[in-house]
């Protein structure tokens, strides 16, 4: 079997620079396996002192899977794009950039209602930033309400793996073209996107 794949200048082995992807784009995609079935699920992860911490509702069939020493990893995608050969300097093919981490742990469920509040409010001090317009209190009622509905866990990562495709076989002044064409592509199309989408979703 070829060695080839993935090709070594699309890794990247700077664990610090891996984790910022993490920490820019939260919102994860989580999977496991048991046996032949996948199980995925879509969850904001935060990470802390290697660990990531999450919360998903209890009724969903992955929570099994969540517990005991199981496997599990986390994708984070940040930002990307198709890259048209028109940007370079040089002449090139159409390619697609893209910045990805991923992180293998071990699972381990958190019971403890205190314990599951608090992540909460960690969860939520992250979210809001440096100046917070919503703090979340330890004490509000309506978190004891919803614990018995959530499934807390953290992912003790073992291995962080990052894929980051940014034209770096390409000349200074390409690699340059490429970043500024993932920047406007990426502050461009989302706007679009959501702006079709929600007009889609919301006309019936």
């Amino acid at each position: 079997m070829s060695n080839s794949y993935p090709p070594k200048h699309h890794q990247e082995y700077n664990s610090e620079l891996i984790q910022q992807v993490a920490l820019q784009y939260p919102f994860a995609t989580l999977v496991s396996a048991n046996s032949d079935e996948p199980y995925i699920t879509h969850a904001p992860l935060i990470l802390e002192n290697n660990k990531l911490i999450g919360h998903i509702d209890a009724s969903n069939p992955h929570v099994s899977l969540l517990k005991n020493n199981n496997k599990a990893v986390a994708i984070f995608n940040g930002p990307q794009s198709y890259i048209s050969p028109s940007v370079y300097t040089t002449k090139q093919l159409p390619t697609w950039n893209y910045l990805i981490a991923h992180g293998y742990g071990l699972v381990t469920a958190i019971t403890d209602p205190l314990a599951i509040k608090k992540s909460l409010v960690t969860m939520t001090e992250y979210m809001e930033g440096t100046t917070p317009k919503f703090v979340l209190d330890l004490e509000d009622p309506r978190m004891d309400r919803l614990v018995p509905y959530i499934h807390c866990f953290e992912l003790n990562i073992q291995r962080w793996e990052g894929k980051f495709k940014i034209s770096q076989d390409k000349s200074i002044q390409d690699i340059d073209n490429a970043k500024q064409q993932l920047i406007k592509s990426n502050q461009a199309s989302i706007k679009d996107f959501i702006d079709s989408l929600f007009a889609a979703h919301f006309s019936h």
